[in-house]
């Protein structure tokens, strides 16, 4: 049983608490602006900031900035690598699930 324990199909991009939300989050409201996101994850802006990066430079956010008016708007979306790398990370877990044997 324990040679089929497989931990590597978890992405260590998405896999964080607070990237995991962004990610989550995002592949059903499709895009969300960065007060959102922050206030949704009860994170500060640093951190956002932080992890909103790691996701970008993973290719798995598309990060947007403008203003309206004089006031900048940040807005997040998922692309398309980021939506196929969580649809892998939900397979991942859902095997973990089922090897703990907590499987339905």
């Amino acid at each position: 049983m324990a040679g089929k324990f497989d931990i590597s199909g978890l992405d260590d991009v998405i896999h964080g608490r607070v990237r995991l939300g962004i990610v989550a989050y995002l592949a059903s409201a499709e895009v969300a602006d960065f007060t959102e996101l922050k206030d949704l994850l009860d994170v500060t802006q640093g951190n956002l900031s932080v992890h909103l990066r790691k996701l970008e430079e993973a290719g798995y956010v598309a990060i947007d900035k403008s203003f309206v008016g004089r006031k900048p708007l940040t807005r997040v979306r998922l692309t398309e690598t980021g939506r196929a790398a969580f649809a892998g990370y939900l397979r991942a877990m859902g095997q973990l699930v089922e090897q703990a044997g907590g499987g339905p």
